[in-house]
């Protein structure tokens, strides 16, 4: 079952400036609807992972991170580029972020809420907006 959210380990390494977001390597692996990855993943898997034409294991780079502050509400959030797969052809139903400078070390979880075909014209997952109620990662 895939639960989405940051990971436990994620929230924890934060508060212990164990992993910077701004220069470490993070990537995105997929996964199948059977995948066991949530709150308590700590590190990528390769168990659950998607296999398919225009996919390797272990996913592909997340680039673009910026940090910002909400002057009003004093959110902390975090945003990052669309992520796609040139040539696709596989399904998935759900994604890990992990970080790879960091011994492949979990920061979260999307659940895409059904399965979702990948295709060459279908292949990118859509980050939410980079706001302070919307973005993937939000510290209040």
């Amino acid at each position: 079952m895939i639960q989405q959210g940051l990971t436990t380990s994620f929230k924890q390494e934060m508060l212990q400036a164990g992993q910077n977001l701004l220069t470490d390597t993070l990537k995105m692996a997929l996964y199948v609807a059977t995948a066991d990855i949530g709150p308590q993943t700590t590190a990528y898997t390769a168990t659950g992972e998607v296999s398919g034409t225009g996919y390797t294991a272990g996913g592909v780079a997340v680039t673009g991170t910026s940090i910002s502050v909400d002057p009003v509400s004093g959110v902390v959030y975090v945003d990052f580029n669309n992520v796609s797969w040139p040539g696709a052809n596989f399904t998935a139903r759900g994604a890990l972020i992990y970080n790879v400078t960091r011994s492949n070390k979990s920061v979260a979880v999307l659940d895409f809420g059904a399965d979702k075909l990948f295709t060459p014209a279908t292949n990118t997952v859509t980050m939410p907006a980079n706001t302070a109620t919307t973005a993937l990662i939000r510290f209040p």
